[in-house]
This record gives C-alpha cells, sequence and structure tokens, in this order.
C-alpha cells in the first residue's frame, strides 16, 4: 500500500503529460485543418484568374456562374480534391511505415515501392499503348508485388527496419534501371506522357481520378489509424509491444498491406509525386515535438504540402512546373541532411 501510495504522484504526472500531449495534438491538427481549408479555398479562387468568393460558392452549390462556372468546377476544383486526398495518402503511408519500421528513411518514395509503380506505369505507356485507369491498375499491382518482395527479401526471424531499408533501396536502384531503359526505347508520342506520369502532376485532374482514392484512403486509411496505438507500442521494440498485448505479427501485416494499399492507389492517380511520405511525419514531429504515430498530423501535413507546393509550382515561381519538380527540391536536401546525420551516428555503418 506505502509503495502505491508513493507512485501516485509519479502516475498523475504521466497522466497529466499525456493529456497535455493530446490536446497539443488536437490543437495542431485543428490549425493543419484550417490551413488546408484556406489553401483550398485560394486554389478555387486565384489563378490566372481571381474569381469572387461569392461566384466560387455559388458554382459549388450547382449555379451557372458566367465566367466562373467552368473555371471552378472543372479546372480547379478537381484539382483541389486530388491534391488534397492524393496528399493525405502520401503522408499518411509514410508515417506509418516510418513507425513500423523505426527508421526515418523507410518511406514508399525511398525503399521502392513508389519505384514499382513507376516502372510498370512507364512500361504499360510505351510498350502497351496503355492510358487513363489501365495505367493505374498496373501502378497499383506492381507496387503491390514490389512490396511484397521487399518484405519477403527483408525477413529474417522477423523484419529489421535497418535490413528492409537497404534492401528496398537496391530494388528501387534496379526499377529506376528498368524505367530508364523503357524510356529509351520510348517513341516520341509516348514519351511525354511517361515522363509527365513520372514527375507527379495535378494537371489534367478529373473528380472521378479522386474517387478510388477517397475509397482506399477510406477503407485502408481508416485501417491505419484504427493501428494507431499498436504502432505507438510498436516503437518502443517487437519484445516490449508484446509485452503489453500487441499482436507484432498481425499488426505488421495489417499495417503493410493498408499503407502500401493506400500508396499505390494515389501513386497510380498523381503519380509518384516526389518525397510527401518522405517529409509528413518529420514535418509534423518538428511542430509538435512528439515521437508517437503522429498519423493524422502526417496526413494533413502531407496534404498542406501537396497543395501548397502545387499552387507554388503553378504561380508562384517564374515557370509552370509540376507539384513532384516542386516538393522534390523541398525533399533532396533534407534527404542529404538526414543521411549525413545518420552516418555520423553510426546508424548506416
Amino acid at each position: 500500500m506505502k509503495t502505491l501510495a508513493a507512485s501516485a504522484p509519479l502516475i498523475q504526472s504521466i497522466r497529466l503529460q499525456r493529456d497535455r500531449r493530446r490536446r497539443e495534438l488536437r490543437r495542431l491538427c485543428v490549425l493543419l485543418g484550417a490551413l488546408l481549408m484556406a489553401l483550398v479555398c485560394v486554389t478555387l479562387a486565384i489563378g490566372q484568374s481571381v474569381t469572387a468568393p461569392l461566384d466560387v460558392i455559388r458554382v459549388l452549390w450547382g449555379h451557372e456562374v458566367p465566367g466562373a462556372g467552368f473555371t471552378v468546377r472543372e479546372l480547379r476544383l478537381p484539382r483541389a480534391v486530388l491534391g488534397v486526398v492524393g496528399g493525405l495518402s502520401f503522408g499518411l503511408a509514410g508515417a506509418a511505415f516510418q513507425v513500423l519500421l523505426r527508421n526515418p528513411l523507410a518511406s514508399p518514395d525511398i525503399i521502392g515501392i513508389s519505384a514499382g509503380a513507376g516502372a510498370a506505369a512507364v512500361f504499360a505507356i510505351v510498350f502497351f499503348g496503355a492510358s487513363g485507369g489501365l495505367v493505374s491498375v498496373f501502378a497499383v499491382l506492381a507496387a503491390l508485388v514490389v512490396a511484397m518482395v521487399i518484405y519477403l527479401l527483408a525477413w529474417r526471424d522477423g523484419v529489421a527496419g535497418g535490413r528492409l531499408v537497404l534492401i528496398g533501396i537496391g530494388v528501387a536502384a534496379m526499377l529506376q534501371s528498368v524505367t530508364a531503359y523503357t524510356l529509351s526505347k520510348a517513341p516520341a508520342w509516348s514519351l511525354e506522357e511517361a515522363l509527365r506520369w513520372l514527375t507527379g502532376t495535378l494537371n489534367g485532374a478529373t473528380l472521378m481520378q479522386a474517387v478510388p482514392v477517397i475509397v482506399t484512403l477510406g477503407i485502408c486509411g481508416g485501417m491505419l489509424l484504427l493501428q494507431g496505438r499498436a504502432l505507438g507500442a510498436l516503437q518502443m521494440g517487437d519484445e516490449a509491444a508484446a509485452a503489453i498485448g500487441v499482436s507484432v505479427a498481425r499488426t505488421r501485416l495489417l499495417v503493410v498491406l493498408s499503407a502500401v494499399g493506400v500508396i499505390a492507389v494515389a501513386t497510380a492517380v498523381c503519380g509518384p509525386i516526389a518525397f510527401v511520405a518522405f517529409l509528413s511525419r518529420p514535418i509534423a514531429s518538428r511542430m509538435t515535438r512528439a515521437s508517437g504515430p503522429l498519423l493524422m498530423t502526417s496526413a494533413l501535413t502531407g496534404a498542406v504540402l501537396v497543395l501548397a507546393a502545387d499552387y507554388a509550382g503553378q504561380f508562384l515561381l517564374p515557370s509552370r512546373y509540376p507539384v513532384g519538380i516542386v516538393t522534390g527540391a523541398l525533399g533532396a536536401p533534407y534527404l542529404l541532411y538526414l543521411l549525413i546525420r545518420m552516418h555520423r551516428k553510426g546508424a548506416l555503418s
């Protein structure tokens, strides 16, 4: 009884800290949600021409507004919707992989999953003349197969994060060689389409393209969020997670399948938008100074990144650039910084 009484202040302190972190995360999610809505409003109202906010609202309610209906409904709205759901998907899947494997390099665009989707899509465009939904099917299937191959190659009495990352980087290099070879054989009429897809872009977006991303995000993304507590336990190590009742093997399988599904469909529709999955959780972690899974925060950060980068690439830079080029320019320096830091700590040796 004396021991319990002595530990009561410590337990109370831990509870208070946990509640404070939860409140901070909720506040940050609200702020990110507000920023995302502001970016959506800017995307709908301001482009090469400016549309009055009242006219935007009238168009969204289904009214015909001369000079604004086509621009808002057919051009800006699909781009904004696809940017939001694509960014949510990249941010959520990237955070899930990084937390599960306890490695900041364990992002789908670093370990080869996005490279698999890209290689298959380019192959389908160049050699089969595929377009639209058929390219997406090839990309999704390839991403699933590549993820399974990497996982199996990394398996040795379990999956270690560092081993999977190294194998994934090797697989990504091979797949990028396949992509380069395919592009070298591409006729002029398909080369432009393949390159456009590889850069990652929201150009030509339609609302129908966003439907599979929304459905997958609802099903697989919801599954990831449900596994948030188990992922938080896995951050402490497999043995510690198992000791508190987490089914390690089941959680790993569910998280991998769900994260691959989310990233595969988003990549198939938007293309491999570089470094969004890689950057979202580190940015969210810096904003919260927390070390938990941060799944929802990372998802919102990914959506903000995609919309902001797409708008900047369209209207704020001297020339027009696809969103993947802008995010690539942001992510590459961080990747170099992270590699240097990990090398100094001996994590890469």
